[in-house]
């Protein structure tokens, strides 16, 4: 933990730096010394027992995160609510936790495809190279990770083994097989990263709010042999619950996700014997999902799209694309998704997670996709004729900063500039080796000459030379 926090003492300076800087975590922002005076000693009343200094320490640790505080159970969200509550509608703006969700039916009614009304745009559908569709879930029969134990981890990896071993029977088009990090071979782990499947436990911010505690126990990651299915287990939330392929058909894949996640909610409940009508996620009464990170509860769904905007990254550049998403109600991310680089493809996702149905954020993603489209049709022409190139050209953050697009270009620039500064350079060198060469000849023939006039005078009698020679010293 921070240093400060790991005392239980408010990190003042840390705190006043932070909403100095241009960026301010909302940790940072609403963790003001009334507030900590009010929570500092305060132990949520869920079974993590969860305090403020341990929400805050990814924030405070990290200041460049966005929300920087996580939750340790259920509880927490109410517990520390005057802490919690202004971060969830700063975040999620428009939201009132006075008023709640109104949202009507079970999650898995709300995930229903037919129920979109837009489609991607031709543009669009050319330019996507992936799209993923996911929710978070937590079990509620355990606390949340950042608050849980190992022994709270691998059991809840146990009951999911079970639950996916009863799928085979149950949804078989879903069935696949649970690998945990534990047991994998090396065989496996590869295959899962080469197929972007497995999470590593290496991201500082999640670190620093708890995810990673007892790494690797307890983790483990399930596909399908299509591997459009995927769940992982104990990643940050207990189930990022995953439906994804290539390309772009938005409705399949949304179709999957939401088969599967009353696939996975149908088996837990077979395998702990919770009732009909009992939770089986953790639920709440004014914001629907509950997930560690406030940013995600709500429906607990991201929808993205891996869309190339080339010219767009080139033109305005990553951030400036990212302020047109979120006007949008999305958000971009780098090409390999949160905290990754940009190269030549941007993720697009739903920005909004908590008041709207989750067809609707599907429908966010899609017009968004096909305005981005659109704008990369406009945009000019790139100059650089390798493509190919671009992933390994220097990265950028900013449209501020140098692109990889304009990078390339002012290096051939400046190469072209440099190969003609040389040849100019030669040219000049090559003559001026040319009349050097010449004084060279002309001086080697006046030194034979006055050789053999030499060989001449010393062949006379002496009478009959010139004067005596000069001194040699002269």
């Amino acid at each position: 933990m921070e240093e400060s926090l790991a005392k239980n003492k408010y990190p003042a300076y840390k705190i006043k730096a932070a909403l100095a800087a241009p960026h301010t975590s909302l940790a940072a922002k609403f963790c003001t010394p009334e507030i900590w005076e009010k929570y500092k000693d305060t132990k949520s009343t869920g079974p993590a027992k969860w305090t403020l200094a341990r929400a805050i320490n990814s924030g405070i640790s990290h200041p460049e995160s966005f929300v920087g505080c996580h939750a340790g159970d259920r509880e927490s969200y109410d517990d520390f609510k005057d802490f919690f509550y202004p971060v969830i509608e700063a975040y999620h703006k428009g939201f009132s936790m006075e008023k709640g969700s109104d949202l009507q039916g079970t999650a898995s009614e709300r995930m229903d495809p037919t129920k979109i009304t837009v489609d991607l745009s031709a543009s669009a559908q050319a330019k996507i190279v992936s799209t993923r569709i996911r929710v978070a879930r937590n079990l509620s029969m355990f606390p949340l990770n950042p608050g849980g134990t190992r022994a709270s981890r691998e059991q809840i990896a146990t009951l999911m083994s079970k639950v996916y071993k009863g799928l085979k029977a149950g949804a078989p088009q879903l069935a696949g097989d649970f690998f945990l990090h534990t047991t994998m071979t090396d065989e496996q782990r590869q295959a899962l990263i080469d197929g972007h499947q497995l999470f590593r436990g290496k991201d500082r911010m999640q670190a620093a709010s708890g995810y990673h505690e007892h790494w690797p126990h307890g983790r483990g990651v399930f596909h399908n042999p299509d591997k459009t299915f995927v769940n992982w287990v104990n990643e940050g939330d207990h189930l990022r619950i995953i439906s994804m392929q290539n390309g772009g058909d938005v409705k399949a894949v949304f179709a999957r996700l939401s088969e599967g996640a009353a696939a996975i909610e149908k088996g837990v409940r077979k395998e702990t014997g919770v009732a009909e009508g009992d939770e089986v996620f953790m639920m709440h009464p004014k914001f629907g999902a509950v997930t560690c990170c406030p940013s995600n509860i709500g429906t607990g769904m991201r929808g993205s799209v891996h869309i190339l905007v080339p010219k767009l990254i080139a033109s305005i550049g990553f951030d400036t694309i990212d302020k047109l998403a979120r006007e949008r109600n999305c958000q971009a991310r780098g090409s390999s998704g949160e905290h990754s680089a940009v190269v030549d493809r941007i993720d697009i996702s739903n920005w909004r997670r908590i008041g709207f149905p989750e067809y609707e954020l599907v429908q966010d993603m899609i017009n968004c996709a096909n305005f981005l489209a659109a704008e990369e049709d406009k945009a000019p022409e790139l100059k650089v004729a390798c493509a190919p190139c671009l992933p390994f050209m220097a990265l950028f953050g900013s449209s501020k900063k140098a692109n990889p697009i304009a990078q390339a270009n002012a290096k051939q620039a400046a190469a072209e500039k440099a190969a003609a500064a040389q040849a100019q350079a030669a040219a000049a060198k090559k003559t001026a080796l040319a009349k050097a060469k010449q004084k060279d000849d002309e001086a080697s023939a006046f030194a034979k000459a006055s050789a053999e006039k030499a060989l001449l005078t010393d062949a006379l009698p002496a009478e009959e030379g010139a004067s005596a020679p000069a001194d040699a010293s002269e």
